[in-house]
């Protein structure tokens, strides 16, 4: 897997983050980053707080809208100036739709490296609010209480408009797949020991052909009561055989979390 948004690889050539390099763009691939691989597209409501981040009017990350004024994604994702992002949020197309509004500011956990993935989240505020409406197509997420963890095998869904395939192109429109949880024990025989830290979890099928890819960096995994458990952050390539997903453990970050609403 891929680092979810489209960005620059790290030291281990097969290492990706999800989203921070426009999804079209063959030349800027990055194999360590994810979008959705063997899910199905989404149907309007399937996830309301799921936003698109635009860097220059591109799609870069996912995000997860928690309330009129926050988004939460991945550090990751971030490293230009702000003025230059903006998120659109209730519409299934990640190019027109829905609300479209500017950032004002972008909160990158103190802890996070360039270099890094571990604390691999981030505070998005926005210079408008996005308000609930009585026919609004965009909802505000429940994130998983702190100190709480995913039980292992339990299906959680990962949703985005990444890439449906290493080197494949991103998806226009929203799509999502459900993967199990994978212990963290067994995550960290299949990348290492100091690769999965108590800040991650992981999610995938053994045999592989469903993860998130490069775009859906920053992205909400979430369970079957779309409790937000999980930010998108990397893997190697995408959907590989004993190669899960890496998320950032929501419940981890509560403190920074509820310090920046």
């Amino acid at each position: 897997m891929h680092a979810k948004s489209i960005i620059c690889a790290l030291a281990v050539p097969a290492l990706t983050f999800g989203a921070a390099i426009p999804q079209d763009d063959p030349y800027n691939w990055d194999e360590n980053s994810s979008d959705i691989v063997g899910g199905e597209v989404a149907a309007q409501g399937d996830v309301p707080f799921i936003v698109s981040l635009h860097q220059f009017g591109e799609h870069m990350c996912g995000g997860t809208l928690l309330n009129a004024n926050t988004v939460l994604s991945a550090a990751h994702c971030f490293g230009f100036d702000v003025a230059s992002w903006n998120v659109r949020a209730g519409s299934l197309n990640r190019s027109s739709g829905g609300v479209y509004v500017n950032v004002s500011s972008i909160i990158k956990h103190p802890n996070n490296t360039e270099q890094g993935t571990d604390y691999d989240v981030a505070i998005v505020k926005l210079s408008t609010p996005i308000v609930l409406q009585a026919d609004s197509t965009v909802g505000y997420a429940a994130l998983a209480a702190p100190g709480s963890d995913p039980v292992d095998g339990s299906i959680v869904t990962v949703a985005g408009w990444g890439a449906v395939g290493e080197r494949a192109p991103g998806s226009e429109v929203l799509r999502k797949v459900d993967v199990p949880i994978v212990s963290r024990a067994t995550c960290r025989k299949n990348y290492s020991v100091d690769r999965i830290s108590d800040r991650m979890i992981c999610a995938g099928v053994p045999a592989g052909g469903k993860d998130s890819c490069q775009g859906d960096s920053g992205g909400p995994l979430f369970s079957s009561t779309n409790t937000v458990v999980g930010v998108v952050s990397w893997g190697f390539g995408c959907a590989r055989p004993n190669l899960p997903g890496v998320y950032a453990h929501v419940s981890a970050f509560s403190d920074f979390i509820a310090s920046n609403l």
